[in-house]
């Protein structure tokens, strides 16, 4: 009885997250990653991202991290998504007409997809 307890509240966590989850698109850009808007020539490494003015908040977003999936192509390119996900910190600002909702370094995109992609189609959730 315990057992099946668990395994029952360990699905509706997952299903709580899963529901939590923004959509929306992902880009990526490419070093040098400082200086940067949020820490200016403080390095934070590469599995970071620049928010767009979706996620901004007049830099309300510096320092938040992010789980970022891949979910599918916006173009031809069938084979865009490697299958796993990526956890991003927010360390700068993607300007105003920035081509996705979260602007992955390239290392944090090349884990979620195929950087041949370019663009591609995510789920997100503040972590």
């Amino acid at each position: 009885m315990t057992g099946s307890f668990v395994v029952s509240a360990l699905i509706l966590a997952f299903l709580f997250q899963v529901a939590l989850a923004e959509t929306g698109t992902a880009t990526f850009y490419t070093p040098p990653y400082v200086p940067s808007s949020c820490y200016e020539f403080e390095d934070k490494g590469v599995m970071i991202a620049a928010a767009s003015d979706a996620l901004w908040g007049n830099r309300a977003a510096c320092g938040r991290r992010y789980r970022v999936t891949c979910t599918g192509a916006t173009n031809q390119v069938a084979w865009a998504c490697t299958g796993g996900s990526v956890d991003v910190t927010v360390v700068d600002y993607c300007p105003q007409g920035c081509a996705g909702t979260i602007d992955l370094s390239q290392e944090a995109f090349a884990v979620i997809a195929n950087p041949d992609a370019g663009k591609v189609k995510i789920t997100y959730t503040e972590i």
